[in-house]
């Protein structure tokens, strides 16, 4: 919600955070070699069935910082 009044403020409120999203799952999709799992997991999306959650024990914690960084990088 809070970029979404950001969004108003700016007076850009045509404009969606869900559209920031989509756009940053399409790049990863089209313009990067970054796992799909790493993708879903930096969007906060539950990825596999349940018994695959179950054991996947790590956040892959640099691997999406360097998929933020690429991004950041692009945006940049």
């Amino acid at each position: 919600m809070s970029l979404t009044m950001q969004l108003r403020r700016m007076e850009k409120g045509h404009y969606t955070p869900h559209g920031f999203r989509s756009a940053f799952r399409d790049w990863c999709g089209e313009e990067t070699d970054f796992a799909r799992e790493i993708a879903e997991a930096a969007l906060a999306h539950t990825v596999g069935d349940m018994t695959e959650r179950a054991y996947r024990r790590g956040d892959a914690l640099e691997k999406r910082r360097r998929l933020m960084d690429a991004w950041a990088d692009y945006l940049h």
